[in-house]
């Protein structure tokens, strides 16, 4: 695991960029040796080999067609002129074979004798026969006659075979000619992304452009984030892939590429960047990988065009340039501005550091968690008998004497008196409203006092027969008890 961290996580090199006005100055501080190992190029292309395949190998000849449209132009080039010169001379060497065998060759200039092949000598006059036939000349010269049964057989295979090879060979050189692959290259992306403010949100930036007057057609953009990671089970995962919400759950990932666009991703708490921070940046290791897909309007075929950006190449608290211009009827797109940046106000910060930060300075955070620490406090006081006659109504500190006294009670009366004290704790302009003439002290008072009150009166049905009597006097409650019960109260207290 520690060859696969040094393979895909040292060695890299980090790039600083600096610009004042219009012109830029790049420094480049090398932080290890060797360069920094990347996914994909620039120019799109993936840094991945296949290697000890073994057996698998012959799949590829199970798709022949594709495997040779894959393969590089000279060795294209080579294998269709290759199979040409095999298939003719093949070919005309059965027909000299046939001229041979039927002794056509010493005969050939006998008025009375006839020949599978009118004026076939050798093997360069049977070559040329087999030509003439093949790219349906026919000078008239040399011509297959009715004598030879054989001779009509290899012309009917040699048809067959020149068609299948006609198609595979000529369709695969199309193919090959008319793959979107160089589409792309008029396909442009910056050679920078950006991180700074827009909206009111921090939000990564690149740019895409189109160098071409046709359009891609359902043009999409799609991000992934490259970087290695170990799991909690503590598998190590050199390049894994993670999503880059570019405008998906928006439409914003379907572009109309007419003038050069700025693709934005919006760092919040669903993005795999919500810790990144401008220091961090200076340790992180990653790669963003854009991939750019759309039809081409001119044949109809899909276009793939890609890039990459590692943690070098993003420049923390710069801006792109604007590229377009109002002209005389037509807007015209400054393509020397493309790559060029800025740099504006950013805070250092990520995203994570500063929600925490707003969190912690709201002023209608910080009263309410003093009132639930007071609250706290309040009821693990009066959970103790020190200081239960002071916090306690005068009516209710006659039963705290007893010992069975319920606890509930002192927590639900502790909890409504508190409302009527924590008036200090709430926020000015809360204080303001309460101080309002139509608010005065005594409505404040009467209503706390109306509050403590209600679930006094509510939980005295909740209290044993002793306590009621002890609480409310008495004779008062002994209508609602039962005859029984009232016999016994009776009995002991006479």
């Amino acid at each position: 695991m520690s060859a696969l961290r040094r393979k895909f996580g040292d060695d890299y090199q980090v790039v600083t960029t600096s610009s004042s006005g219009s012109g830029f100055h790049q420094q480049q501080a090398s932080a290890h040796k060797k360069k920094r190992q990347r996914f994909v190029d620039k120019n799109g292309r993936c840094n991945v080999q296949h290697g000890n395949l073994g057996s698998e190998t012959s799949r590829y000849l199970s798709d022949l067609f594709t495997t040779l449209v894959d393969l590089k132009w000279r060795w294209n080039l080579f294998i269709f002129i290759l199979t040409y010169t095999v298939a003719w001379l093949f070919m005309a060497s059965m027909w000299w074979a046939i001229a041979y065998m039927r002794g056509d060759l010493n005969k050939a200039h006998d008025e009375k004798y006839t020949p599978c092949v009118a004026n076939v000598y050798n093997f360069p006059s049977a070559f040329l026969f087999f030509i003439e036939t093949e790219a349906t000349i026919g000078y008239g010269y040399r011509y297959i006659t009715d004598k030879c049964p054989e001779g009509i057989i290899l012309f009917l295979f040699q048809s067959i075979l020149g068609s299948i090879v006609d198609a595979f060979l000529i369709g695969c050189m199309f193919i090959k000619m008319s793959q979107p692959k160089k589409r792309a290259e008029t396909l442009m992306f910056s050679e920078h992304a950006a991180i700074s403010m827009r909206d009111g949100k921090l939000t990564l930036m690149f740019r895409v452009g189109n160098l071409r007057n046709s359009h891609m057609v359902s043009a999409q953009i799609r991000c992934k984030l490259l970087k290695s990671r170990q799991t909690p089970e503590g598998e190590f995962l050199p390049l894994d892939q993670l999503e880059l919400d570019v405008g998906f759950s928006t439409g914003a990932d379907q572009l109309f590429l007419v003038s050069p666009l700025t693709i934005c991703h919006v760092i919040d708490s669903k993005s795999p960047f919500y810790d990144l921070s401008q220091r961090s940046m200076q340790t992180e290791q990653f790669e963003i990988v854009v991939i750019l897909e759309g039809i081409v309007e001119t044949t109809g075929m899909t276009c793939q065009a890609r890039t990459s950006y590692t943690e070098d190449e993003v420049l923390w608290g710069h801006r792109f340039f604007p590229v377009i211009s109002l002209e005389e009827g037509f807007f015209k797109v400054d393509y020397s501005q493309f790559h060029a940046t800025f740099e504006v106000p950013t805070p250092p910060y990520s995203v994570k550091e500063q929600e925490e930060m707003l969190l912690m300075s709201s002023p209608l955070i910080a009263p309410a968690v003093s009132n639930t620490k007071e609250k706290n406090n309040s009821v693990e006081c009066l959970d103790g008998p020190d200081d239960i006659g002071t916090k306690l109504p005068s009516k209710l500190q006659k039963i705290t004497g007893r010992e069975d006294f319920p606890k509930k009670l002192l927590r639900m009366s502790s909890t409504t008196s508190e409302k009527a004290y924590s008036m200090g704790d709430l926020p000015m302009k809360l204080q303001r409203i309460s101080s309002v003439p139509g608010n005065s002290e005594e409505k404040l008072v009467s209503k706390t006092t109306k509050m403590l009150s209600d679930p006094m009166s509510q939980s005295m049905a909740d209290l044993p027969p002793k306590l009621q009597r002890l609480s409310g006097g008495g004779g008062r409650m002994e209508g609602n008890l039962p005859p029984k019960l009232r016999k016994m109260n009776s009995d002991r207290f006479t």
